[in-house]
């Protein structure tokens, strides 16, 4: 497939459209853009996007990402929530890539407020996620979007590391669990500090996401267990007895309920995979 020679956005290229825009990248909202045209084009590598996906891209900035993910997928929507950025975005893609305009879509939101968006299912989501939200924001579009199946997310190292953490790990928390709900999560690689304008203070992550060919088998429902969930981490030096004890109505109630489930009382959430947090869910009344 021929793309435009020149179509990405270089550190100069970035400078001079922020400088036009009046625009400065802002802690608030989390924006460190990627000035470089080898990282965009490994992160759609890495992501597997295919000429026939739809993609969705959270926060694209001034375009850096998203004019790599046109030269490739069937259709880019971006969501973004800057006024500035979100006005002067298709006219970027339109002069830098005009044969992909038409496949070009963006949505002027807040990513936690979209319900639905314009055009064809999502099969893909691909995205620099601001890093003070991505994890609420990430959770938000797997629920919402159940087309989407691929996911490669761009996040603060740190987060990466919590994402892609398995039962046992000292970072294995609310993130990891409730991500593993709705797929298959592993790290995917990492990206430098200086392949962003402004150079953020902190390493960043690749993340991957193959949704689950089945959902996990459980009987309660999804917020039934995120309930249980977040009350075994929200005091995750206590076993799960106590840190339950809240959430059954007693003690004795959340030992009924893990024993139940065939988790041992004195676990602690850390330990314990999806699956066995669902259990836990089914058998909430247990002791009541």
């Amino acid at each position: 497939m021929s793309t435009e020679q020149g179509a990405l956005l270089g550190p100069a290229d970035i400078r001079e459209l922020a400088a036009a825009l009046g625009v400065r990248p802002t802690k608030q909202r989390g924006q460190n853009f990627v000035i470089d045209a080898n990282t965009v084009r490994r992160i759609v590598r890495t992501a597997e996007v295919r000429p026939d996906d739809v993609v969705v891209e959270v926060g694209p900035g001034l375009g850096s990402l998203t004019l790599a993910l046109l030269e490739t997928a069937a259709h880019v929507t971006a969501v973004e929530i800057d006024d500035v950025l979100a006005e002067a975005l298709p006219a970027t893609v339109q002069a830098r890539l005009p044969r992909k305009a038409a496949s070009f879509g963006l949505v002027h939101s807040d990513a936690m407020l979209v319900g639905e968006l314009p055009g064809p299912a999502p099969t893909a989501l691909v995205a620099n996620l601001p890093y003070n939200v991505a994890v609420p924001v990430l959770l938000h579009m797997l629920d919402t979007f159940p087309t989407i199946e691929r996911t490669l997310v761009m996040v603060q190292a740190e987060v990466a590391d919590r994402l892609a953490a398995g039962p046992g790990s000292r970072v294995y928390g609310v993130p990891s669990v409730k991500a593993n709900w709705y797929a298959e999560v592993k790290r995917a690689g990492s990206i430098g500090r200086n392949v962003f304008w402004p150079a953020p203070n902190v390493d960043s992550g690749l993340v991957s996401l193959v949704r689950r060919a089945e959902p996990v088998r459980t009987s309660a429902s999804k917020r039934e267990v995120f309930a249980v969930v977040d009350a075994a981490f929200a005091q995750r030096r206590k076993t799960l007895r106590a840190a339950l004890a809240g959430w059954a109505g007693s003690a004795a109630a959340a030992e009924a309920a893990l024993v139940a489930a065939g988790v041992s009382p004195q676990a602690r959430g850390e330990a314990l995979t999806v699956e066995e947090f669902a259990r836990i869910a089914e058998h909430k009344e247990a002791g009541a």
